[in-house]
């Protein structure tokens, strides 16, 4: 137990006695240095620099300056607005004057489409009538090559009866061998059967070359017709087009010219030939059939003779 007088082994006790707690150790306070901070400044197109101060001006305008600015803007929308109706009266004026130059411009091609129709039509008619024509002068050649035929294998008969008669009197001895008036006109038979057969043989060709040549006009006229009528057949259907119809098909290049497109003049002129050269093959068909006519006289008169014989 500590000996509370002192002693060698008690505590040592603080001279002063402690009221309150001391005072932390601190340093000593000095000024830090100033720390600069960089800022990125927004000067692009999107900046917001300046926009608290946007519109504000140190030197404010005048009365008469805001009167002024206000009569000046008012003029140039009224100048605006007046320009604005101008251009719309202009572009109704040209909206009306383009729908008159289109629908002058759909009755002119109506008119022309008829009177293309009715050329059409004209012609189309006419290349009927030739072929008819053709058609009927064909059957008459027909007819008449088979007449001559027949009249051919007639003179068969005659000619053989003729030269055999010759014949026969050639084996006559020769005090009978004698040359009268019988075997003059057997000679003259003989000749005359033979020319007769030999005109009847050419006439014969030229009536199947004269049919051939029919078939063929006819063909050509019957291509044209055709095609007249299947060209009367779209242009009619053109002609019944208009703004209302729903069956329009609108291509690009419907209005250029085909190179191998034909002008009225040729597009006429080759109807026209194809008629005359028609016209001209009938004319010649007729002509043969006069001269048959002609051989039937003669066949006639040489049946009269071969019968007097």
């Amino acid at each position: 137990m500590a000996d509370p007088a002192g002693g060698p082994g008690a505590m040592a006790q603080p001279s002063v006695l402690l009221t309150k707690e001391p005072a932390p150790q601190t340093v000593p306070a000095s000024d830090l240095p100033m720390k600069v901070y960089e800022v990125a400044l927004n000067t692009g197109t999107d900046s917001s620099s300046g926009l608290a101060t946007a519109g504000f001006r140190i030197t404010k305008y005048l009365p008469t300056e805001w009167h002024l600015n206000n009569s000046e803007l008012y003029h140039k929308a009224f100048t605006s607005c007046d320009q604005a109706e101008r251009d719309r009266a202009e572009a109704k004026e040209l909206a009306e004057y383009a729908a008159a130059a289109a629908q002058r411009a759909q009755q002119d091609s109506t008119a022309a489409v008829g009177q293309r129709l009715e050329d059409i039509h004209f012609w189309k008619a006419q290349l009927q009538n030739e072929i008819e024509d053709l058609d009927a002068e064909t059957r008459l050649l027909a007819a008449q090559k088979l007449r001559l035929e027949r009249a051919l294998d007639a003179t068969e008969v005659p000619y053989t009866i003729a030269t055999d008669n010759l014949q026969c009197r050639e084996r006559r001895q020769a005090p009978d061998l004698v040359c009268d008036e019988v075997e003059r006109e057997l000679l003259k038979e003989a000749e005359l059967i033979r020319s007769i057969q030999e005109l009847l043989k050419r006439t014969l060709i030229q009536a199947r070359n004269q049919m051939r040549i029919n078939r063929e006009h006819k063909e050509v006229c019957e291509i044209d017709w055709s095609d007249k009528v299947e060209t009367y057949n779209i242009d009619d259907k053109c002609g019944r087009y208009s703004n209302q119809s729903t069956n329009i098909q609108f291509h690009p290049t419907s209005v250029k010219f085909e190179e191998s497109a034909s002008t009225p003049e040729t597009w006429a002129k080759f109807s026209h030939d194809n008629i005359y050269r028609a016209e001209r093959e009938k004319l010649a068909s007729i002509n043969l059939q006069a001269v048959k006519v002609n051989f039937a006289f003669d066949q006639v008169s040489l049946r009269s003779f071969v019968v007097e014989c």
